[in-house]
């Protein structure tokens, strides 16, 4: 167990890339204790910073193992952020679209991090019963701009986050009562290897003055994002969406 307990600890998943690793140093920098729970091991420069469960959050016994390390690592967790997501394999087409890539995509983007709050927020609904008075857990979903944005090359991707949009206004309603805060971030064109194989677009389009803050986003902005909330300084906030696009959603003339 984490002898530490005055340190707060969160759990990012799929964060030993990517985005997720922006958002561990953000907490690592910030004093957290962090648990990664990820297929892939984390980076070289925060492996000896973190602890680290493998698991794909796809699968129900995986689930369940994340769950009992937590246990067993911590008294109890400040923050979970639901990062762990998968794209499509290859982008093309919705009308060649397979049920196999819908099928992959849905367990692991929506029904993973779904089960996983569900199990997560009772042990939080079971310590916040404990310490009304200083304890505040708070959970983030990382969604994306394909929430609202069509992208009928990545369809199953978009329909998974959609479905994420609405998982965070659903948790935020059930656990207001015990004083648990959901919100849910949306990034935009981050640097990741997800985006690699869409780079040349990417760059045409911002280069063209798709977004208004004319430059890709990195995964330290989102990073930064989760640290706000981290920090409770939107006490008085649930279910909001917090933008990491550059200003994409403005959606200008």
């Amino acid at each position: 167990m984490n002898m530490n307990a005055l340190k707060p600890s969160a759990l990012i998943t799929g964060g030993s890339r990517g985005i997720g690793s922006g958002i561990v140093r953000a907490l690592l920098h910030s004093g957290f204790d962090v648990i990664i729970a990820d297929l892939h091991p984390p980076g070289k420069d925060v492996v000896d910073l973190v602890r680290f469960v493998r698991a794909d959050i796809g699968r129900q016994k995986d689930r369940k193992e994340i769950e009992v390390f937590c246990k067993s690592d911590t008294g109890r967790l400040d923050l979970l952020v639901n990062n762990a997501g998968v794209s499509v394999e290859t982008r093309g087409d919705m009308l060649d679209g397979k049920e196999e890539s819908m099928d992959k995509l849905m367990n692991v983007n929506l029904k993973g991090p779904y089960f996983l709050t569900q199990s997560i927020a009772k042990w939080m609904i079971a310590e916040r019963k404990k310490d009304d008075f200083s304890y505040f857990p708070q959970i983030v979903n990382i969604a994306s701009l394909t929430s609202y944005a069509s992208s009928t090359y990545m369809a199953e991707y978009a329909l998974s986050k959609s479905a994420v949009s609405m998982m965070t206004k659903l948790y935020a309603d059930r656990l207001a009562e015990y004083g648990i805060s959901v919100f849910e971030i949306r990034p935009g064109i981050i640097k990741t290897s997800m985006t690699a194989p869409s780079k040349q677009k990417y760059d045409s389009f911002i280069e063209g003055g798709g977004l208004p803050i004319a430059r890709w986003g990195l995964p330290e902005d989102v990073g930064k994002a989760v640290l706000a909330i981290a920090q409770r300084l939107l006490p008085y906030s649930t279910g909001e969406i917090i933008n990491v696009d550059g200003g994409y959603h403005l959606r200008r003339l």
